[in-house]
């Protein structure tokens, strides 16, 4: 089947809204149920396939007709999976094990008896939770970008549909022009998920008014950040938003085709990527003459091998060409001069997820979102000293404090809260003082530190931050393309000397050499990636010089690797 108008579009989720009319509580049949079970990466590594592998024998057995198990995509409550999720119930079972299928079948769904013992207790009521509505952990929640994960089979394109999809595209295509489309986004206030803020539409204004018969339009999901998984969870839980939104964004600019540059390192998304372009393509979604138009597109995949530098656009697109991943000086910029020397527009995979519910709810709706200059919303990856780890999205503004203690349900064990570091290694820590920081990208830039991708990592008072700082840096070191001498030379030079401060070889002196070495890669480094390379060193500076002295000072504890801490524990070795 090929579709060729919005109509033929209708009517083709008419017919698919069955399918998922269970999970919409649009009705039943007598007593189907349908059975989601979470199929995101971190799940799966614990064992959620072997859960659906034993509700399908035990289902099969029971006889039970009409009930379905739909593999979603990522629910963001990682700390508690694998994940069940019974509608229409509406019932929310966390940690199921293989041999909790049974009883979840003859329990659940042949008595209508909810399984207690796999029901979440929430610490805040203490007291058993069913539903998700009721859990601290998604109370202030706004799911925008991860609207439909968690919710459909993202290998399903019919599932996909029935929730509106491909809608936005059609109506761009068939009621539009490029710079109608161009302007709801930049009335949005979208700016770019990746790191840099850079306004959305601006940046596909600027491509669009580049003069060339050849031009592309790149998703990056090179994520590269240490605990970041944002990106990886949107395409594993629905990779079809990513495809319409680059669609949109390609007739916007006047690109005929497009790249998903990804890490090789992410198999399930490139998998349901790979399956969800096939299906694409034979619903004339991609391709030639999309919905009855003269606008022709199609997507490729480019794999890299995990360059952190890739996540820098011109370092990127280097890689796409077959070239060394390095960034190259700017101007030209990739607007202007980017793959092969073409006009190129490079956005993230979250800035796409937001695109096509912005074309159908409008510019207005998502601008009520979030604050006067950081629109919308923003997806996180909680992780480290947190009891619940997982993927939260918030609208813009929230304050540190309530992402940390109501979303994420405070620190383990009764510890003390020490330090959050926001925008991985290029980010800075905020401590205690910095909680009620709200969360955009001027405000954390205030502190010192960053929005970045949406890594968030928690430290707690056993972290020791001259270690924390070490850790960054060996893997900015690491990661550094060496193009520029402040890349190559000072991040190494900058481990080198946490290296001495930490084996106690170091004098105050060096404490000195250390802050004026940082500022100096700051202000002359190439690319954004040694740019903000120092900015951990800078900020566990600033808020805990103490720490870096009792190193220098403190002669009664033994000499040796991370020989200082608190209490004599080290949060991070190196």
């Amino acid at each position: 089947m090929q579709i060729k108008s919005l109509d033929e579009l209708y009517e083709l989720r008419q017919e698919s809204t069955g399918k998922i009319a269970l999970r919409l509580h649009m009705g039943t049949s007598g007593n189907a149920k349908t059975i989601m079970v979470c199929g995101g990466t971190g799940c799966l590594a614990s064992d959620s396939d072997k859960v659906i592998k034993n509700l399908e024998l035990i289902i099969k057995a029971r006889k039970l007709e009409g009930t379905s198990i739909v593999r979603t995509g990522c629910f963001g409550f990682c700390e508690q999976g694998p994940i069940v999720k019974i509608e229409p119930d509406n019932v929310f079972y966390v940690r199921v094990g293989p041999k909790d299928a049974k009883d979840l079948v003859d329990e659940h769904l042949m008595k209508g008896n909810r399984v207690e013992r796999l029901l979440y207790e929430d610490p805040q009521k203490n007291e058993k939770v069913h539903t998700q509505e009721e859990m601290s952990f998604y109370k202030k929640q706004s799911r925008v970008a991860l609207r439909n994960c968690g919710l459909i089979n993202p290998e399903d394109i019919y599932e996909y549909i029935a929730l509106g999809g491909y809608e936005a595209l059609g109506k761009a295509l068939t009621q539009m022009s490029r710079d109608q489309v161009i302007d709801i986004v930049k009335k949005s206030g979208l700016r770019g998920r990746g790191g840099g803020g850079f306004p959305t539409g601006l940046k596909w204004e600027i491509t669009k008014s580049q003069q060339s018969n050849v031009k592309f339009i790149i998703c990056n999901a090179d994520e590269g950040d240490p605990g970041a998984f944002m990106d990886r969870s949107i395409l594993e839980g629905d990779p079809h938003s990513v495809i319409e939104a680059m669609a949109i964004g390609a007739y916007a600019i006047g690109a005929n085709k497009g790249i998903v540059y990804i890490r090789a390192e992410y198999p399930l998304a490139i998998e349901r990527l790979n399956t969800a372009l096939r299906q694409a393509r034979e619903l004339g979604l991609l391709g030639k003459n999309i919905f009855g138009t003269d606008f022709s597109f199609d997507i490729t995949l480019k794999y890299g091998a995990g360059a952190f530098v890739c996540g820098e656009e011109t370092a990127l697109i280097n890689s796409c060409e077959g070239k060394r991943g390095e960034p190259n000086y700017k101007p030209p910029y990739p607007a202007e001069e980017g793959y092969w020397g073409h006009p190129t527009c490079v956005n993230n995979v979250e800035t796409f997820a937001n695109i096509p519910v912005i074309m159908t709810k409008g510019a207005e709706w998502f601008a009520t979102m979030g604050t006067e200059k950081s629109k919308g919303t923003k997806v996180f990856a909680l992780a480290g000293k947190i009891n619940n780890v997982g993927l939260v999205e918030v609208p813009m503004g929230i304050t540190l404090r309530e992402i940390i203690f109501d979303i994420g349900g405070g620190i383990p064990n009764g510890k003390k809260f020490k330090a959050v570091q926001t925008g991985g290694p290029s980010g800075g820590v905020i401590t205690e003082q910095g909680l009620d920081t709200p969360i955009d990208y001027d405000s954390l830039l205030e502190r010192g530190s960053m929005m970045g991708s949406g890594g968030m990592i928690v430290m707690d008072e056993d972290d020791n931050m001259v270690n924390i700082a070490k850790f960054y840096l060996e893997f900015t070191m690491d990661e550094a393309c060496g193009r520029c001498g402040p890349g190559r030379i000072g991040t190494k030079r900058l481990f080198e000397m946490l290296h001495n401060i930490t084996a106690g070889k170091a004098t105050m002196a060096d404490l000195d050499a250390l802050k004026q070495l940082a500022y100096m890669i700051k202000d002359s480094a190439l690319c954004g990636l040694c740019q903000t390379a120092p900015n951990p060193v800078i900020s566990t500076m600033k808020h805990f010089w103490h720490e870096y002295v009792a190193f220098v000072k403190d002669v009664d504890h033994p000499r040796g690797e991370g020989r200082y801490t608190p209490k004599n524990k080290i949060g991070m070795k190196s």
